[in-house]
């Protein structure tokens, strides 16, 4: 399997409004996202890189496995 892209806080926001999720509220520099019962927070931080971790557990939150990623 490659290796996980990295991806900014905005480059997920757009991942997750693709996904069909949408903007509930900003408060400085995070993001909440939700998508029915689902719910997830964002930092964005300009174009700054998100860790590895923090990227598989937003991706989780949005219900995209490592497979779906790279099948896009």
């Amino acid at each position: 399997m490659p290796k996980l892209p990295v991806f900014s806080g905005p480059e997920l926001i757009k991942l997750a409004l693709e996904r069909g999720f949408v903007v509930e509220r900003q408060k400085g520099s995070h993001v909440v996202l939700s998508k029915g019962s689902l719910l997830t927070v964002i930092p964005v931080h300009g174009q700054k890189a998100l860790k590895k971790g923090l990227t598989l557990r937003i991706l989780k939150d949005l219900g995209i496995s490592r497979e779906d990623l790279f099948k896009r």
